[in-house]
C-alpha cells in the first residue's frame, strides 16, 4: 500500500477534479507522488474519452465577456456530467479560457470555434479533450454567441450559490441605454423566450400550434362559429409565451417588452439566453 494521506487525495482531486476513488488508485499507481498521479489521470481520461461520448453533460458553467467600450460581448456555455466538476477551479478556468477566445476572435460558426487555435499548436478542439481527459468526464462546448453593435450587455445568474453562473443572456441594443439593457437581459433569462419578434417564429411552428388550437378547441366542444376567434387568441397566447417582444414585462406586467423599448427610444436587434444543459 502506497503511503499517502487524505490531505494528498484532497489535492489531487483539486488538481484534477477526479473522483475520490479514481484519486486514490491512483496515488497507490504512483506511491503516493502527486505529480505522477495527475500524470496517470490525465492518461487514464485520454483513454476515456471516447467511452464518454454517450454520457450526458448537464452540468457546467455559462461565462460572459463584455468590452470596456459596451459595444461587443460574447456568451459561452460550457458543459461537464456533475456539478463537482462543474464548480471546480480546473472546470471554471477551461471556461474562462475558452470565453476569452471566442471574445477575442469572434468565430463564425462552431466549427470554425473549434477548429480555430486556442493555444500554439492546439485548437480549441483538443483543448476540449485535454479538459475532458483530465477531469475524468464528458466536457461538451456546443453553443456560444459573440455580438459586435452598437451596445451590448449581458446578465449571468446563479441557480445554486455554490455553482458558477448556470443562465447566461447576451443582448445587443441598436442605442446606448445600460439600464434597458440590464432590465432586458434580466427579463429573458427569468422568461426564456424562444423568439425576438413574430416573424421569426418559423411559419410550420405557428401552423402546427393553429392545428393543435383548433383541434383543442373541437375537444372542448367549442362552437364552429367560435373557432376562429379562439384559435387566433390560443395563437396569440403562444407568442406571449414564446416572443420576447410580445411578452409582459417582468418589472411591468401591463406593459410589454416591445413598450418598454419603445418608450425608452431603444431597439433590441438580438438576443441569445443559455441555461446549462437546456
Amino acid at each position: 500500500m502506497a503511503n499517502f494521506t487524505a490531505a494528498d487525495v484532497k489535492k489531487l482531486r483539486e488538481l484534477t477534479g477526479a473522483g475520490m476513488m479514481d484519486c486514490k488508485k491512483a496515488l497507490d499507481e504512483s506511491e503516493g507522488d502527486v505529480g505522477k498521479a495527475v500524470e496517470l489521470l490525465r492518461v487514464k481520461g485520454q483513454k476515456g474519452v471516447a467511452k464518454r461520448e454517450s454520457r450526458t453533460a448537464e452540468n457546467g458553467a455559462v461565462i460572459s465577456l463584455i468590452a470596456d467600450d459596451r459595444a461587443s460581448g460574447a456568451l459561452v456555455e460550457l458543459k461537464c456530467e456533475t456539478d463537482f466538476v462543474a464548480k471546480g477551479d480546473t472546470f471554471q478556468a477551461v471556461a474562462q479560457t475558452i470565453a476569452d477566445h471566442v471574445f477575442a476572435t469572434a468565430p463564425g460558426d462552431l466549427a470554425a470555434l473549434l477548429a480555430s487555435e486556442i493555444q500554439p499548436g492546439k485548437s480549441v478542439k483538443d483543448y476540449v479533450d485535454e479538459a475532458n481527459a483530465s477531469l475524468g468526464e464528458k466536457i461538451v462546448l456546443d453553443r456560444y454567441a459573440h455580438y459586435s453593435g452598437a451596445f451590448v450587455a449581458s446578465y449571468l445568474h446563479r441557480t445554486s450559490p455554490d455553482l458558477p453562473p448556470q443562465v447566461g443572456v447576451l443582448v445587443e441594443l441598436a442605442e446606448e441605454n445600460a439600464t434597458v439593457a440590464k432590465d432586458v437581459a434580466q427579463h429573458i433569462a427569468a422568461f426564456a423566450p424562444k423568439f425576438l419578434t413574430r416573424e421569426d417564429v418559423p411559419a410550420d411552428v405557428v401552423e402546427s400550434e393553429r392545428r393543435i388550437a383548433e383541434a383543442t378547441a373541437r375537444e372542448e366542444g367549442k362552437p364552429e362559429a367560435a373557432l376562429s376567434r379562439i384559435v387566433e387568441g390560443r395563437v396569440t397566447g403562444f407568442y406571449k409565451e414564446n416572443v420576447l417582444l410580445d411578452q409582459p414585462f417582468a418589472k411591468d406586467n401591463k406593459k410589454t417588452v416591445q413598450k418598454v423599448l419603445t418608450e425608452a427610444g431603444v431597439t433590441l436587434k438580438r438576443f441569445a439566453r443559455f441555461r446549462v444543459g437546456a
